[in-house]
């Protein structure tokens, strides 16, 4: 980095890591800075992280990022932030967190999430809310607390997730974003308020929870925590959740541009004007700013389905040779034979959000070999991504583009079989950090230093634009009509299994887990 200027420096506070990213205002990155952290799961279904210590990794990151400007003799001109969403603390009347962060991974309130889905009230919430009735939603973790933790849940003074847990202790605020409040289930998004009815499912008032202000509000930095860092009178932007913002990263931002990331999880988001979900409930909607919300729909398994083929099909391919798996994957045809893979290995979100579900392979014979097994595994990811891109266009929304980026398709195989099972062109961008960059971009807006988060899309460059094999597409919109059948039947089945797990947990403890 070199030469002076001025950045605004995106902050995006993730499931593993925090990135710290400073960027001009033509978009070029500047510096960076990460600082990782722990996703424990102490128990069957628990995703959890310990705040304070997520709250370091902050102040690490964005340290080394202010040195590396201050040395490079570059003005920082205002901080903005980005973070996971669905995460929740318990606060006593000091601040001090009685409870870990559970995060968006955890699934434990999932009895307490069918339970409210089988209600006239759950469809209610999904509308009224915008966010879908999952044990990832704040809404069913609280109700999850009020019945199997009552001593935390009363003696709970307030309630936050990580970003306001961070942001409180940066600047002596207890604000929310409307991005964040929108993915909690419990804020109305046409008053923009929190929603009496869904207060009363949760058992808590208002005032426990944070108030909600704009993405771009602008908060200042408690004075020793500005002197710490450096930063005395720089403006904080309180910014938005990771998923909207990572539209603005990969320059989806206008009507009809949509944006699909496929990581370790995976997601399909459109940005619109109006806020919104489909009839038949299989997209969320969550704010990105009062004039933009982003409708779409998340999958938990991406890369984590590549990383399990990895490690339970080819033990022999060490970590980080996932190529060689790739290659082996892609010795077996287009559909494998007639082997499907439902990939729901950490359950799945969209676009049936149960939590019930789990991951089978359908159509094994004895002819299908490893190149077979690890190929469906990922036509299955594909496929069930794809599945959720057509349910943003059921729920009245024209694609004319569809931009995407993550670890999954970092190669020319991975690439085309996604397009290949999408059907349609698919233009990747070259964007990693992409809610970092869309953090700073709102936090431009916020600052007046740049006109409107539109510009986003002229500033994100296309690495390549692949177009569908026709005959691979054909072959596997013909096996998505399948796939996609299978879940209702199954159904059952993954229901008995939950409540034979449960029983097994009970009777012999806390049980065990094992971490991908």
């Amino acid at each position: 980095m070199t030469g002076a200027g001025q950045v605004v420096v995106g902050i995006d506070i993730g499931t593993t890591s925090t990135k710290v990213v400073a960027y001009d205002t033509s978009g070029r990155r500047r510096c960076e800075a990460e600082a990782g952290y722990p996703l424990a799961e102490p128990q069957p279904g628990y995703a959890v992280q310990d705040p304070a210590t997520v709250l370091d990794a902050v102040l690490t990151a964005l340290g080394k990022v202010v040195a590396t400007a201050r040395d490079a003799g570059t003005t920082i001109t205002g901080v903005s932030f980005s973070s996971a969403m669905h995460s929740l603390i318990a606060l006593d009347g000091q601040g001090v967190a009685l409870t870990p962060s559970i995060t968006w991974a955890d699934i434990r309130a999932t009895d307490q999430a069918e339970r409210l889905r089988a209600l006239t009230i759950g469809a209610e919430v999904h509308h009224r809310t915008g966010t879908p009735v999952h044990p990832m939603s704040p809404l069913t973790k609280l109700i999850w607390f009020r019945e199997e933790e009552p001593d935390v849940f009363s003696s709970a003074v307030r309630w936050v997730g990580i970003k306001e847990f961070v942001m409180a202790h940066l600047t002596g605020e207890n604000v929310v974003d409307r991005s964040i409040a929108s993915a909690m289930g419990l804020m109305d998004l046409a008053s923009l308020a929190w929603w009496p009815p869904a207060l009363e499912l949760a058992g808590v008032r208002a005032d426990q929870l944070p108030s909600i202000v704009a993405t771009t509000e602008i908060l200042a930095f408690r004075p020793e925590v500005g002197a710490h860092l450096g930063l005395e009178g720089v403006p904080i932007v309180v910014g938005a959740g990771d998923g909207p913002l990572a539209n603005l990263g990969v320059g989806a931002v206008r009507p009809g541009v949509a944006a699909c990331s496929l990581g370790t999880s995976g997601a399909v988001r459109v940005v619109v004007e109006r806020p919104g979900v489909d009839p038949l409930g299989r997209v969320f909607c969550y704010a990105l700013t009062d004039e933009r919300w982003a409708v779409g729909g998340a999958i938990s398994n991406g890369g984590v389905v590549l990383e399990w083929a990895r490690q339970t099909l080819t033990p022999e391919i060490a970590r980080g040779q996932e190529a060689s798996l790739v290659a082996l994957a892609a010795q077996a045809p287009a559909g494998s034979d007639g082997l499907l893979m439902l990939p729901y290995l950490l359950s799945e979100r969209a676009p049936h959000w149960s939590a019930l579900a789990r991951g089978a392979y359908i159509g094994l014979t004895r002819a299908h070999r490893r190149p077979h097994l690890v190929r469906a595994a990922l036509e299955g990811v594909c496929q069930q991504l794809a599945l959720v891109l057509e349910a943003v266009r059921a729920a009245g929304n024209e694609i004319r583009e569809i931009r995407a980026t993550g670890g999954f398709l970092r190669d020319a195989f991975t690439r085309q079989l996604f397009t290949d099972v999408v059907g349609s062109e698919i233009r990747f961008t070259g964007a990693t950090e992409g809610s970092a960059f869309g953090a700073a971009l709102l936090g431009m807006q916020a600052l007046g230093l740049i006109e409107t988060v539109e510009m986003a899309a002229d500033l994100v460059p296309i690495e390549e634009a692949r177009s569908p094999d026709r005959d691979a597409a054909a072959l596997y919109l013909r096996q998505r009509a399948i796939f996609d059948g299978l879940y209702e039947p199954l159904e059952p089945t993954f229901r008995a299994l939950h409540r034979l797990q449960a029983e097994e947990v009970a009777v012999r403890g806390l049980g065990h887990s094992l971490s991908i």
